[in-house]
């Protein structure tokens, strides 16, 4: 998921330097939420990860 956020901040970025305005925003924001979302599952798998493994 991390890739895919990479991957849509550089279309968004040589978007934004050919002057596609529109198709750069939209890259921006779909970055963006991939990104939040890789941050919430990783702190999601974290919190899982210790709780799981006081448990055992």
């Amino acid at each position: 998921m991390l890739k895919w956020a990479i991957i849509f901040a550089i279309v968004a970025v040589i978007a934004g330097a050919l002057g596609f305005g529109g198709i750069a925003g939209a890259a921006a924001g779909i970055a963006k939420i991939l990104f939040f979302l890789f941050v919430v599952v990783c702190l999601l798998f974290l919190v899982l990860g210790f709780t799981i493994a006081k448990k055992i």
